[in-house]
């Protein structure tokens, strides 16, 4: 169970991503890319991040683009929650697949 502690940094977490997201999404243009997920660790030495990007076809390019560049998301990242947190946790990304898991069994259901 995720303490108090916890569920606060992964909200703050989340909440700043969204804004590194939106503005790097913005630059490269027909793109949406929300932060559906923050899970941290016990320690709060790690932060699993859960992304859902549209459309579904650019998702494994941007997914890797975003791996190639965490440690500049982490460097924006610490930038903006200087005064609210020591350590930056380390990121790591995952593509969240809840929504093409939801059409299938929707399409399951249809047939």
């Amino acid at each position: 169970m995720e303490s108090t502690r916890q569920h606060k940094i992964a909200r703050l977490i989340q909440k700043d991503l969204s804004d590194i997201f939106l503005k790097y999404a913005r630059q490269i243009g027909n793109v949406l890319i929300s932060v559906s997920e923050v899970r941290v660790s016990p320690d709060l030495s790690v932060a699993n991040i859960y992304l859902s990007i549209f459309p579904d076809n650019r998702e494994k390019e941007l997914m890797e683009k975003i791996a190639e560049n965490t440690s500049a998301i982490r460097g924006q990242l610490g930038t903006l929650e200087r005064h609210q947190l020591r350590i930056i946790p380390e990121l790591r990304f995952f593509a969240d697949e809840t929504i093409q898991r939801m059409e299938h069994i929707d399409q399951l259901l249809r047939s």
